[in-house]
């Protein structure tokens, strides 16, 4: 078996506009482990490449921290694999069956972003969902989805009811499951990820100190959404992207390279 995982460079046999995606998309992906958001080899983020029907996805077997612009497997929207390394690796089925779905169905997307984390997976699992109890979570009040447990996501019929579910959103949580952040761009996708994230450990640490919530009132978090949505004030997520690329260089590793 192949599971060897120095790829060769295929910058000089893809566009530069593919290129770039693929360096941003292995960014994502490094960034997501940094940040603590990985669950071993699974999950999914996956990039359209731009003037084209196709998708960038992770190879089923590597770590996050592993992931470079050359690894990266271009499927279609039907989860066919167009091109891929050299090796035994393949794609993760979930990552189509979610993924494939929500770029099919909404041509404003061009990034999408699945993760389990721990405090993801514990605010899904309460029923009250995400509480609009700081600054950060305030952001999605009103700009949520939610789609109930259906088992693992491996079910094509699914993918009309997690669409459906998802409406307009950029943020959704999977219910017992996990969460997900899509967007205009993999850097708009990263933040509301980051942001659903912190939300979601922020709720479980204070709900574990047992003290009495405080929640703003509503005028004030229709306020506070509105003023963090993307496009309100700036785009989001690009100014912050620079910083993180720099962050990710300044990263010791031993692993190859992000951008190679």
């Amino acid at each position: 078996m192949n599971y060897e995982t120095n790829f060769q460079s295929v910058k000089d046999s893809v566009s530069p506009e593919e290129w770039q995606t693929r360096v941003d998309l292995a960014a994502c992906y490094r960034l997501t482990d940094l940040y603590g958001m990985t669950d071993l080899i699974y999950n999914h983020i996956t990039a359209k490449i731009p003037n084209t029907e196709h998708l960038l996805i992770n190879l089923y077997g590597l770590l996050y921290k592993e992931i470079t612009a050359s690894s990266l497997v271009k499927i279609d929207l039907e989860g066919n694999i167009l091109s891929k390394p050299d090796t035994d690796y393949g794609i993760n089925k979930s990552g189509y069956v979610i993924h494939g779905a929500i770029h099919q169905a909404r041509t404003d997307v061009n990034c999408v972003i699945h993760t389990h984390t721990r405090a993801g997976m514990a605010v899904a699992s309460m029923k009250s969902g995400l509480l609009p109890m700081t600054q950060t979570s305030m952001r999605f009040v009103g700009h949520l989805g939610y789609h109930d447990y259906e088992g693992p996501a491996i079910d094509l019929d699914e993918r009309v009811r997690l669409v459906q579910d998802l409406g307009q959103h950029d943020a959704m949580i999977l219910r017992n499951h996990g969460l997900l952040t899509c967007g205009a761009t993999i850097q708009q996708a990263f933040n509301t990820m980051y942001q659903l994230e912190l939300s979601c450990r922020a709720q479980v640490d204070a709900v574990n100190s047992q003290a009495e919530l405080l929640i703003a009132p509503k005028a004030v978090l229709d306020k506070t959404s509105h003023l963090y949505q993307p496009g309100t004030r700036r785009p989001y997520g690009v100014l912050e992207w620079p910083a993180m690329l720099r962050y990710l260089n300044a990263e010791p590793s031993h692993y190859p390279r992000f951008d190679t």
